[in-house]
């Protein structure tokens, strides 16, 4: 996402020929956007993308757990009889 929103900021430095970015070649103001899809092809090859939607999943399921036991009175691990 940080590629992404580089390579906006330089393609529109260069578009409107601001700074030193007006110099640069295009080749090298788009390069964020050929790393970001670089990036992303990684990510979703190596199940990058999906362990962390599992993880946030995960983070999310026990929080509801732990918040609905904490209304049922039933946090504790030791219960009396």
């Amino acid at each position: 996402m940080y590629f992404l929103g580089l390579g906006l900021v330089l393609m529109a430095l260069k578009f409107l020929e601001i700074g030193p970015v007006a110099n640069l070649s295009w080749v090298w103001v788009l390069t964020p956007f050929g790393l970001a899809v670089a990036w992303w092809a990684w990510a979703d090859a190596s199940g990058f993308t999906k362990k962390r939607a599992m993880e946030r999943e995960n983070a999310r399921k026990n929080a509801r757990i732990d918040r609905n036991r904490d209304n049922l009175g039933t946090l504790g691990k030791s219960r009396k009889r």
